[in-house]
């Protein structure tokens, strides 16, 4: 069993003894420690808290458990049902909120669930407000409400049209465009909440033509749900076979697009932010962020445009923080991750298919032929395990002086940018390893980078 408790969540494996797993009692404990640190925290007058859940199996019992919970710490709550992650954002903001919380392991597989904790904004909370949650929940220093004072449950379905419309409302959004572009789409949705928004959103758009692939919200996933090639062979087997113009895949939270090319194959995740950056940018020059993890392309992109590019730490609250900074048009992470604040400020699927279908509706291009048009790039991910007693910072810092000549990002461990690639070393905040993320023109040049990076890290150990 597994229980994973960080600034960003609750995530665990269903069952187990309290502590070892996400149990009943822990989802308990953690929903009532939230609730505390919003009561005490909001700078809203509301007493009410949103919650939204994927499909996946255990979502009922742990939906039931939360809302009990938040009523008996005294909060209303508007409960929206089974929802995507960024359809629960926009709840939060639409019902005047001071909180919300999504029950969702985004790509994990179907014994693990999540408690995603959002402030009154829809957005998630940051490093700081994550570690108070956790100090109230490891102390137990919460107190339930007294019978007279117990919240309400409020069901309300109308947040999956509400984001739709507000989808449709984007200027860049060519509704007409795509109509008469008579797109044939496939969408593979992993049986979670993405099958019932992503077609309806979809013809929306004035699709008419969708393939439906795992679209019943079963919680049952069809195949392992992170959207990554080696998962997705069923949408590119019929891709292959000419039935498509283009293929979407999603998440079972929806906050992750992966598009597949009308020849079966991958567009690749880091290029759904590039694409979308590059059509955005060619109506409203501005600036745009990605995480050090993400691929160089998005930078080059940005400054063929005329427009700044920064990188943030990895992880969604820290791009978000540095789009803010910046005044970004743009941003995002290279799993697929569109943030389009002109929306809202969190990673919207639904945004992404939107843009990238007036993209090309537009350019009157092939998913391949614009492909073809950004820089190209490969990236390796890799890991070096160690023991626990090896001291992973002092590794990180005396990687860091060898190669001291070169440019050095240091706000998340440790990126090496060359001339034509780069490298980006993490410390997990899970278990004793390094992460080694490569990029290079060529997957061979990549995977020889973490190599080299390898080499080094072994003869520091």
């Amino acid at each position: 069993m597994s229980l994973i408790k960080s600034i960003s969540g609750i995530r665990g494996t269903i069952g187990g003894r309290p502590g070892e797993g996400l149990s009943p009692l822990d989802v308990v404990k953690f929903t009532a420690a939230y609730a505390k640190f919003i009561a005490k925290s909001t700078p809203v007058k509301s007493r009410t808290i949103v919650v939204g859940r994927d499909a996946r199996l255990s979502g009922e019992m742990v939906d039931k458990l939360v809302v009990a919970t938040l009523m008996g710490m005294g909060f209303d709550v508007i409960n929206i049902g089974p929802a995507s992650t960024p359809t629960t954002e926009i709840a939060v903001t639409g019902e005047g909120a001071c909180g919300g919380i999504i029950l969702t392991a985004s790509h994990n597989p179907k014994q693990w669930n999540a408690l995603k904790l959002l402030n009154h904004k829809g957005e998630f909370l940051n490093a700081e407000e994550g570690a108070e949650v956790l100090a109230i929940a490891a102390a137990d220093d919460y107190t339930f409400a007294e019978v007279d004072d117990l919240g309400h449950e409020f069901v309300n379905n109308t947040y999956n049209r509400r984001h739709i419309d507000s989808v449709l409302a984007l200027p860049l959004v060519d509704v007409e465009a795509i109509r008469k572009a008579n797109f044939t789409v496939a969408v593979d949705a992993v049986n979670s909440v993405g099958g019932v928004i992503i077609p309806q959103l979809l013809r929306a758009l004035g699709v008419e033509n969708v393939i439906e692939l795992n679209c019943e919200a079963t919680g049952k996933f069809a195949h392992t749900p992170e959207p990554i090639p080696e998962n997705l062979t069923q949408i590119a087997d019929l891709m292959k076979e000419g039935k498509a113009d283009v293929g979407f895949v999603v998440d079972p939270d929806v906050d992750r697009l992966a598009i597949v090319m009308e020849n079966g194959e991958m567009f690749v995740e880091e290029y759904t932010l590039v694409a979308v950056a590059d059509y955005v940018l060619s109506h409203t020059p501005g600036a745009t962020v990605s995480n050090l993890s993400s691929s160089r392309a998005l930078r080059d992109v940005t400054r063929a445009h005329g427009c700044n590019y920064s990188a943030s730490a990895v992880g969604e609250v820290n791009v978000v923080t540095e789009m803010k900074r910046t005044g970004a048009v743009i941003g995002g992470e290279g799993n697929g991750g569109v943030i389009y604040p002109e929306l809202h400020y969190g990673r919207d699927a639904l945004v992404g298919v939107a843009l990238f279908l007036t993209l090309m509706a537009k350019s009157g291009k092939k998913v391949t032929e614009l492909k073809a048009g950004y820089p190209p790039y490969a990236i390796a991910k890799n890991k070096i395990e160690l023991t626990p007693e090896i001291n992973v910072d002092a590794i990180l810092e005396a990687v860091k002086q060898k190669f001291a000549a070169e440019e050095i990002t240091d706000i998340d461990g440790v990126k090496i940018d060359f001339a034509d690639k780069w490298v980006h070393l993490r410390k997990s905040n899970t278990e004793p390893i390094i992460r080694i993320y490569s990029e290079a023109s060529t997957m061979e040049q990549a995977e020889e980078l973490a190599n080299q990076i390898k080499a080094v890290i072994n003869s520091l150990v």
